[in-house]
C-alpha cells in the first residue's frame, strides 16, 4: 500500500501527553493507522488565558490519498580516502563540524584547540566561579566546544540558508545525546550540563573515524608562501596540510592579531556591547504567563526591542531563563559577563543581554582600523577589570539606570565573584549608556515590574567587532587554502550559524578535491 502524507498544525494544552496528541491526530484524518513526526513545536503566549503549544507534525498514512512527502535536504559526504591533510584551529562549532564533515569525507584532519579539554575546562572553570582563579587555557571563552559549551547551548539561528547544514548539525547533536526535541522546538536549547557530555561524545566520534584532536595546542602563527598557507606554528612544532580552517570564535583577540599581521584582511563592522539584566524567573514567569509557573513549560522567555535614542538601536540577547550570569573573560586583566543556563532551566534567575548596535567609527570618533577596533574593545574590557579590581561584576538597579540614581550597596545574584554597586552608564560608552537607558524605558513599559531587575557588568562578546574578507567559496580574499570562518569570521553568530559556516568551508573543500 502506498503511504500518504499530510501536514497537520494542532493547538494542545502545555502539559499535554502523547496520547492527547495521537487522538487528536486521529480525528483529523480519521484512522488509527498512522505514523506521525513533530516537525515543529512553538508556545504561544499571546494570550495569558490562553497559553498553548502549536506543533506541525507530518503523518503518513495508507488511508491519506496522495501528497507524498517533501524529503527534507540532508547534507551527501561523499566518502573516499584521500592523501590530502587539512589543519583545523579551535572546537567551536565551526571548528569541529568543518573538521567532522571533512573527516567522515576521507580527509587526513587535525583539529588543534588552544584551550583543555571539556572535563579538565569544567574543573577549572568550578574552580574560577569559587576562587575567582583564572585559567586562561580553561575558562568560559577558550577549551572543548567553544564558548557556547558553557553558555546555555541555544540552537536557534535567523538564517535561512542553511537547511542541510542545520539538519546535520541537530542530528549529529542527537546522536551524541542530546533531546530529540532539538529537532523539531522553535526556540530549542541543550543545556551546559549536558552540553559537556555532548561535546565529548562528538570528540571520541570523530577520533573514532581517524580524526586527530590536540588540547592546549594554540596557534602560534601561519607560514606563508605564494598565497598559500604552508605551515602553522603552535608550541610544540609544526603542521603542514593542504587547506587550512581557522574557526578562533569571538574572544582570541591575539589570533585575530596574528592573521591581520600575516596578510589577512578584515574590516571593521557594525556590532553590539552593554550590559546583563537580571530578574527573579518567577518574575519573567509572571509578565510572561500572568502565573508563577505553567505546567509542561520550563520557564519563560523574553525577547525585546527598542529604537533606543533613535540612532542606536537596542534590544535583549542570549536569554537564559533559570540561568546564570558568569564571568566569561578570554584573558585574566579583563572583565565581562555572559549567561548561561542548564537543560532544566530550573534556576532562581533569569538573565539576558542588553545591548545597543553600533559601529566602532561612532565609538572612536573617526574612521577606525581593525587593530583600533580590537584595541578599543580590549581597553574597555580592562576598564571594567581595574574598576572591580578583578571579577567582581559593576552593577546597579535597572531604576538607577534609568533615573541615574546612586546604586545600593547590595543585591541578590546568581553571579557567584561578587557585585560592587557602581554608575554603570558612567562606565559604559555614552552613546551606548544613552541608546540602553531609552530602551530600558520602554522595556519597562512593556512589561509591568522590569526595572526592579539589576543590571551588571560588560557585555562585549555578541560578536566580533571586524570582519574577515573572504571570496564567493568562503576562501580568504588573497589565499589559495586558507579560511576564517565561525563568530571570528564575522559572517556567523551562536552555535548554528557557526556550524554550518564551518561546514560550508568544509564542503568547499571536498568539492575542490573531487
Amino acid at each position: 500500500m502506498s503511504m500518504g502524507y499530510k501536514s497537520l498544525t494542532l493547538k494542545l494544552p502545555t502539559d499535554y501527553e502523547e496520547d492527547q496528541l495521537r487522538r487528536r491526530i486521529q480525528r483529523e484524518i480519521h484512522t488509527r493507522d498512522f505514523s506521525y513526526q513533530i516537525e515543529r513545536k512553538s508556545l504561544d503566549a499571546r494570550k495569558k488565558d490562553s497559553i498553548h503549544w502549536e506543533v506541525r507534525v507530518s503523518v503518513l498514512s495508507g488511508e491519506i490519498k496522495g501528497n507524498d512527502p517533501i524529503p527534507s535536504p540532508s547534507l551527501v559526504i561523499a566518502y573516499r580516502k584521500r592523501k590530502k591533510k587539512v589543519v583545523v584551529v579551535g572546537s567551536g562549532p565551526a571548528g569541529f563540524f568543518s573538521a567532522f564533515v571533512l573527516q567522515k569525507a576521507g580527509f587526513d584532519t587535525t583539529l588543534i584547540e588552544r584551550g583543555s579539554e571539556v572535563k579538565k575546562r569544567a574543573e577549572r572553570i568550578k574552580a574560577l566561579e569559587e576562587t575567582g582563579e583564572f585559567n586562561p587555557i580553561a575558562n568560559y571563552a577558550f577549551g572543548e566546544g567553544g564558548a557556547g559549551t558553557f553558555s546555555d547551548g541555544k540552537l536557534t539561528s535567523r538564517s535561512k540558508h542553511m537547511p542541510k547544514e542545520r539538519r546535520f548539525i541537530l542530528s549529529s547533536y542527537i546522536g551524541a545525546g542530546a533531546p530529540e526535541e532539538v529537532g523539531y522546538m522553535a526556540h530549542p536549547h541543550l543545556g551546559s550540563d549536558r552540553l559537556k557530555k555532548i561535546v565529548g561524545n562528538l570528540r571520541e566520534e570523530f577520533q573514532a573515524i581517524g580524526g586527530t584532536m590536540l588540547f592546549e595546542t594554540p596557534l602560534e602563527d601561519l607560514k606563508i608562501k605564494n598565497r598559500k598557507v604552508i605551515g602553522a606554528s603552535t608550541p610544540f612544532g609544526g603542521m603542514e596540510a593542504d587547506h587550512f580552517i581557522v574557526a578562533p570564535g569571538h574572544s582570541a583577540f591575539d589570533t585575530y592579531r596574528m592573521l591581520i599581521r600575516r596578510g589577512v584582511l578584515f574590516r571593521t563592522k557594525d556590532f553590539a556591547i552593554g550590559c546583563r539584566l537580571e530578574h527573579p524567573q518567577e518574575l519573567i514567569n509572571r509578565m510572561q504567563w500572568g502565573r508563577e509557573s505553567l505546567p509542561g513549560v520550563k520557564a519563560a522567555e523574553y525577547r525585546l526591542t527598542s529604537k533606543g535614542d533613535g540612532v542606536h538601536p537596542v534590544y535583549t540577547f542570549c536569554m537564559c531563563p533559570g540561568g546564570s550570569v558568569v564571568q566569561a573573560s578570554a584573558y585574566e586583566n579583563r572583565n565581562i559577563v555572559n549567561g548561561m543556563s542548564r537543560y532544566k532551566r530550573n534556576g532562581k534567575y533569569a538573565n539576558a543581554a542588553c545591548v545597543a548596535g553600533v559601529n566602532p567609527d561612532q565609538l572612536v570618533g573617526g574612521e577606525t582600523t581593525p587593530l583600533q577596533a580590537l584595541d578599543w574593545l580590549g581597553g574597555l574590557e580592562e576598564d571594567f577589570h581595574r574598576f572591580s579590581g578583578g571579577f567582581a561584576a559593576p552593577f546597579c538597579t535597572i531604576q538607577n539606570f534609568t533615573d541615574k540614581t546612586e546604586p545600593s550597596a547590595a543585591a541578590d545574584s546568581s553571579y557567584s565573584l561578587g557585585l560592587k554597586p557602581a554608575r554603570l552608564w558612567d562606565l559604559l560608552p555614552r552613546e551606548v549608556s544613552r541608546s540602553i537607558r531609552e530602551g530600558l524605558k520602554d522595556f519597562t513599559r512593556s512589561l509591568r515590574g522590569f526595572e526592579t531587575g539589576i543590571t551588571m557588568g560588560l557585555e562585549s562578546k555578541t560578536s566580533s567587532p571586524i570582519r574577515v574578507e573572504r571570496e564567493k567559496n568562503r576562501l580568504c580574499a588573497g589565499f589559495e587554502n586558507l579560511y576564517v570562518v565561525g563568530e571570528g569570521s564575522g559572517y556567523a553568530g551562536g552555535i548554528m550559524s557557526s556550524g554550518a559556516d564551518g561546514i560550508k568551508a568544509a564542503m568547499d573543500i571536498i568539492e575542490k578535491d573531487e
